[in-house]
């Protein structure tokens, strides 16, 4: 669908500056962005290799463990169709403590894996579960200690101080977390979610 989205605005734009005679205009905006791509991906590398070292280090060091202990009572109760030791509250606690670490690539697996380990036990074939849609939930809120990719694009646009905007993604990454999870409680109480 995105590859079509794409496609039209690039379709778009050429007709518009085809109409316009702005054929020139659009060749050097097309030339300069492409230069500019290149030179955020540059700058961003760094800061994310910095970052996503230090949480490897972290990971290694124990406090990917200490993470999922603190989180197992909790995913415990929004999640009662599944047992804490089972796989599938075992991968959503990695996928969650990965993203708590600011990382992404090591969330994205844990996170097919869980969900593919509760759809094995969810009686419902078609239709996810109230422990799976507040997994979703979880995911897409995504808390970040360290958001390495936003304070990466900040440095790569002149930011002078690009961590500055944690607190701000720390308090409204937690209320878009506590507010989807109340809000989908309140359906599922209703009945408006089907129990697995």
């Amino acid at each position: 669908m995105l590859s079509y989205i794409w496609l039209g605005m690039v379709a778009v734009s050429f007709v518009c500056a085809l109409c316009k005679g702005n054929m020139e205009q659009l060749s050097k905006a097309v030339l300069d962005g492409a230069d500019k791509a290149v030179e955020l991906v540059i700058s961003m590398a760094g800061v994310m290799c910095l970052w996503t070292g230090i949480m490897k280090i972290a990971d290694k060091g124990g406090l990917t463990s200490i993470i999922s202990k603190v989180l197992s009572p909790i995913l415990s109760k929004l999640m009662p169709e599944y047992d804490k030791e089972s796989a599938a509250m075992k991968a959503v606690s990695a996928n969650i403590t990965a993203n708590i670490l600011g990382l992404g690539n090591a969330a994205t697996p844990f996170g097919i894996v869980a969900m593919k380990e509760m759809q094995k036990t969810n009686t419902l074939r078609d239709s996810p579960n109230n422990s799976m849609i507040i997994f979703v939930i979880i995911n897409t809120a995504s808390i970040q200690l360290i958001p390495t990719t936003i304070a990466a694009l900040r440095q790569a646009s002149g930011s002078v101080s690009p961590y500055s905007i944690l607190p701000y993604i720390w308090i409204t990454s937690l209320l878009t977390l506590v507010s989807g999870i109340v809000i989908a409680r309140i359906f599922m109480l209703k009945g408006r979610v089907h129990h697995g």
